[in-house]
Order: structure tokens, then sequence, then C-alpha cells
């Protein structure tokens, strides 16, 4: 089994699509979604298991879109959000690779292993190994 663990962030671990005006902001290129977004799962508790894991050997991603229809300055700053966020939520948490790259980017092409993500395409390309945003926790404490 490959040991890489692949997280989507907005709708999966951060709430973005909860955030008032979401789509008013990306239409006016404004990061302000993705700084204040709540997060969707108990943080403390993710981070315990995901570091038993990359004590355990698992290469742990983060594979995340910017906007759509965003330009290349907007994604570089989307970028810089999610990043801030993580070191906010996620502190202790060393990611191996925080891979935001341009709406529609299969992710499938940028690592293997598992993948959680809210949206059934993604999961759907990705293939085995690729699971919803329901019980996250519970799944990685049983790999």
């Amino acid at each position: 089994m490959t040991k890489v663990i692949n997280f989507d962030m907005d709708g999966t671990i951060a709430n973005f699509y909860g955030v008032e005006g979401w789509l008013e902001s990306l239409e006016n290129e404004d990061t302000r979604p993705y700084e204040i977004a709540r997060p969707l799962l108990n943080m403390q508790a993710l981070a315990r298991v995901l570091n038993r894991l990359s004590r355990e050997g698992y290469t742990i991603n983060i594979i995340s879109w910017g906007a759509k229809f965003a330009s290349e300055s907007f994604n570089q700053r989307i970028a810089l959000a999610k990043v801030a966020w993580l070191a906010e939520h996620l502190a202790s948490v060393e990611f191996t690779n925080i891979f935001v790259v341009p709406y529609g980017t299969p992710k499938q092409s940028l690592a293997s292993g598992i993948l959680f993500d809210d949206e059934e395409p993604n999961r759907t390309a990705w293939g085995d190994g690729s699971y919803d945003v329901n019980n996250i926790i519970e799944v990685l404490r049983n790999l």
C-alpha cells in the first residue's frame, strides 16, 4: 500500500462555502473566504492522527485548487492564504507537499495514495482510495 494521504481543503477540511459572500469575494479576487473559513473537523484530533501517521512513514499532502477563472496573481494569493490557514489550524502537522494548483488540474496527476475530497468527480477520477468528507478522522485512525 502506498503510504500517502492527500487532502482537498475547500469543503473538505475548511468550511470555505460557509463563508458569507464567498462567490462575490472570488469574483472580486478577494482572498477573504480562504483566510476566515472555519475548520470542518476537530483540528486537534486531526493533527494528532496525522502526526502519528507521519511518524509511521506516511506522506501527508494538500491538493487544492485555486479559484475558477482566477488570474495567475490571484491564484498565487490564494495559495498564500491557504498555506496561512493550514499554519493557523494545523500548525503541528508537517505537510510533505502543499499543492495549490489551477482550478480543474487533475489531482491524480500530482500524487497517489488516498484522497479526501468533497467533490465526487475528483473522487471518481482518483479511483480506489478516494473518500468523501464523512468520517475522515475515523478512516485515518484505521490506517
